[in-house]
């Protein structure tokens, strides 16, 4: 059994993706007619499962209309929304330090897989990670804690002596639940209250090859 797994969040620790995100739930708003909310409301979504999201922005907890948001906000992001898109200064390097060590490197996202996959093509992190893992489009792992179980089993890796490494409580609350660590990224959309419950908070991905090492 694998040792030592080192799990990455995406959206928020290795990219931005607001501008992609923001834009679709945009996009899906106006197709249902709803007015969108303001900047600070859209980037509270950049993390949390998208169905959670939805809920959350229509006020309401009917499956049918939540899933017929998700479609539309599908429509746009899957063209262009998931290139909108930058890498946060100074993790590639970050990434390239950390795989050279002898612990393996995962993508543990609650984007759905199939768009995580383009998205770490896109920016070359392929090489460094040895597997990526995301929520399935049916929603069946959106709950990250689930998603890291889930990692954990495929790959047999020893949750208890891994880190998540992520900027959203949903990362911190994964480790706890699947006895990993976790490191809180404050670079990304989470606030340093937020990820109170991590083991470490580092502000720049050089903290964080530290902090590591």
């Amino acid at each position: 059994m694998t040792a030592g797994a080192l799990l990455f969040d995406l959206d928020g620790t290795l990219t931005d993706n607001y501008l992609g995100i923001a834009r679709s739930i945009v996009y899906a708003l106006d197709r249902l007619g709803i007015e969108p909310p303001d900047a600070s409301v859209l980037r509270r979504c950049v993390g949390p499962p998208l169905r959670t999201s939805f809920a959350s922005l229509l006020d309401t907890g009917d499956a049918e209309a939540i899933e017929q948001a998700i479609a539309l906000y599908r429509e746009r992001f899957a063209d262009v929304g998931w290139r909108e898109n930058v890498v946060y200064d100074g993790i590639p390097d970050a990434l390239a330090a950390l795989a050279a060590r002898d612990r393996p490197l995962y993508l543990c996202t609650s984007k759905p897989e199939v768009y995580a996959r383009r998205i770490v093509a896109l920016f070359g992190f392929h090489e460094h990670l040895r597997g990526v893992y995301g929520a399935d489009l049916a929603g069946t792992l959106d709950d990250k804690a689930a998603l890291l179980a889930h990692l954990a089993a495929r790959e047999r890796i020893d949750a208890s002596r891994s880190v998540m490494i992520g900027d959203r409580h949903h990362d911190v609350r994964a480790a706890r639940a699947n006895g990993a660590l976790a490191i809180g990224v404050l670079w990304g959309y989470g606030s340093a209250e937020e990820l109170a419950g991590a083991d470490v908070l580092v502000r720049a991905p050089g903290e964080l090859v530290d902090a590591l090492g």
